[in-house]
C-alpha cells in the first residue's frame, strides 16, 4: 500500500456573496508597557479580508484581499483553518473600508 506524506493545505474560497475575515487581536498592552486583562481589552471591529467570493453576474465584489474592513459588532460565522480563526461575513453586512 503506498502512502504519501505529504501536508494536506486548506484554502477556503469564500462562495455567494461572502468575505473571509482575520479579526484584529486587541492590544494586549499600552504604548507604555502597561498589560491590559482580557476582559477589559474588548473585542476589536476591524479586521483584514483575507478572501472574497468569486463575482457572479448579479453581484461585483467591492472589498478585495488585503482591505481593513470595519466589522459589526455582531455577526460572521467563525471557522478554524489550520488551527487559525476566521470569520465568514456577507459582503453588505460589513461596516466600511478603512484608508491609511
Amino acid at each position: 500500500m503506498f502512502r504519501t506524506t505529504l501536508p494536506v493545505l486548506k484554502k477556503l474560497q469564500p462562495l455567494g456573496e461572502r468575505v473571509l475575515v482575520k479579526r484584529t487581536a486587541a492590544a494586549k498592552q499600552t504604548k507604555a508597557g502597561i498589560l491590559i486583562p482580557e476582559q477589559v481589552a474588548g473585542k476589536v471591529n476591524e479586521g483584514t479580508v483575507v478572501a472574497v467570493a468569486a463575482a457572479s453576474k448579479d453581484w461585483t465584489p467591492t472589498v478585495k484581499a488585503g482591505d481593513i474592513v470595519l466589522l459589526p459588532e455582531f455577526g460572521g460565522n467563525s471557522v478554524k483553518v489550520e488551527g487559525e480563526e476566521f470569520f465568514l461575513y456577507n459582503e453588505d453586512s460589513l461596516l466600511g473600508v478603512l484608508q491609511n
